[in-house]
């Protein structure tokens, strides 16, 4: 009978820079990426429990639409076809990950195909789609945990490091973008340019400002929950804006990710909590008898969550999840920024001059107030309005369609967010749940 081979052990830090640089690929074939998480709730507002409605609608899916299962024990907690997977977030929010496409607009076709797949079975289970980035009904002890054994190893930590971790887990949604990169020069601008706007396109896409079913001062909760995490993996890296970082960005991100705490180590299908032991030991003395490997080293990277995360590819992680429009328009946006070199220039200019200090400042000012938050006493609204302008140029020059870049556009203008949108639903509603997830629905 055939036996697998184990992975052999990583050897050097060698192996860990190359498995970040390999995602890197010639201009021509540079493709965007689309993640969208979506709040489900019942009728009443309520969250679905796992038992009653999350898998069955994943069974649902499996036997109807062709994806194929993904178990943990007894569990279906993903659903992959091809290279796209829906995979569930600890509360039971909803994650369609697609592969790359050439073009914003051939991502915002394959969200369509998505969401109609996805209707009719959810429907049928009395589950609707909230378009915004944290649950707004209900308290966060209200919402079950998904039973994912990763997830009960981050319940456990993330309380001992933030404040707002279960918050981050149980009731954010976000929508994020992914790029490709040329060579290591190439993703360092984009790094850096991604990270320094990353406040401005926060303030853009703001869609969570009620909390437990009522206004909590906010333009984006899911934003500040991130500020109460866990500071050792997630917010701006100082190393990104450094001088030379064009030759040294593979180094200096891996060093970082060595330097963080693990999670866990994953083996035999269990995950094993790691206790606070960072990768760089666990290369060095290993965990109970288990030497590191690459397969460690990639599940490692994908528990970082810096506003702006390198793997193979760059991932743009700055945005509340929102309505079909503003989902569509965030790769929209990222294309048109970073894939045209004009546009690229011209966003970093925005934002060149600030220091990390001022950085820093901002990300926390922006939760709460959104598109008026200020550096060096003036609002970013003005920036933010050009920051899209920008885009709309760029993905021009590419050829892409810039009418899906049309709800930002209208944001950067009026100055009104969906985060305004909904407290105006919710104080239209008047209390009538039902009327104000009619208005919010995705």
């Amino acid at each position: 009978m055939p036996t697998s081979t184990p992975p052999e052990p990583v050897r050097d830090m060698g192996e860990l820079r190359h498995r970040l640089e390999r995602g890197a690929r010639p201009a021509a074939q540079h493709r965007v990426g689309l993640e969208h998480e979506k709040v489900s709730v019942l009728a009443d507002g309520s969250a679905p429990t796992y038992e009653g409605a999350i898998a069955p609608l994943l069974e649902r899916l499996a036997e109807g639409a062709g994806w194929r299962r993904v178990m943990e024990g007894d569990h279906v907690i993903a659903l992959e076809r091809g290279t796209a997977s829906v995979s569930l977030e600890p509360g039971g929010q909803f994650e369609f990950s697609d592969e790359p496409r050439a073009t914003a607009r051939a991502c915002a076709e394959v969200l369509d195909a998505h969401l109609a797949e996805l209707t009719g079975p959810a429907a049928a289970l009395g589950i609707q789609w909230l378009a915004c980035g944290f649950r707004p009904l209900g308290t966060l002890d209200e919402v079950p945990w998904m039973p994912k054994g990763r997830y009960a190893v981050m319940r456990e930590y993330l309380p001992r490091r933030g404040r707002l971790g279960h918050e981050m887990m149980k009731r954010t949604t976000t929508v994020q973008a992914n790029l490709d990169f040329a060579d290591e020069a190439d993703c360092a601008e984009k790094m850096r340019v991604g990270m320094g706007i990353t406040s401005l396109v926060t303030a853009l896409w703001a869609n969570s400002p009620l909390v437990d079913g009522r206004p909590a001062g906010y333009q984006s909760y899911r934003a500040a929950c991130w500020l109460e995490m866990d500071d050792d993996r997630c917010g701006l890296l100082p190393f990104v804006f450094e001088a030379g970082l064009e030759t040294q960005l593979f180094r200096r991100y891996a060093e970082w990710a060595l330097d963080v705490p693990m999670f866990f180590v994953h083996r035999r299908g269990q995950y094993l909590p790691a206790g606070g032991m960072t990768f760089r030991r666990f290369l060095a003395e290993g965990f109970h008898g288990e030497r590191a490997t690459m397969a460690d080293w990639e599940l490692h990277l994908s528990t970082l969550f810096p506003e702006v995360r390198l793997r193979p590819y760059i991932e743009m992680r700055a945005a509340d999840a929102g309505t079909r429009g503003m989902v569509k328009a965030l790769p929209a946006l990222y294309r048109g920024l970073l894939y045209d070199g004009e546009a690229r220039r011209a966003a970093w200019e925005l934002v060149a001059g600030w220091s990390f200090a001022e950085r820093q400042a901002l990300r926390r000012d922006v939760p709460r107030r959104g598109l008026a938050a200020e550096v060096r006493g003036q609002r970013i609204h003005d920036r933010c309005r050009a920051l899209v302008e920008i885009a709309r140029a760029g993905l021009a020059r590419l050829g892409d369609d810039t009418t899906l870049l049309d709800p930002v556009l209208e944001v950067a203008e009026t100055g009104r967010t969906y985060a305004d949108r909904m407290l105006a639903a919710y104080q239209a509603a008047g209390g009538d749940v039902a009327a104000f997830i009619a208005a919010i629905r995705l």
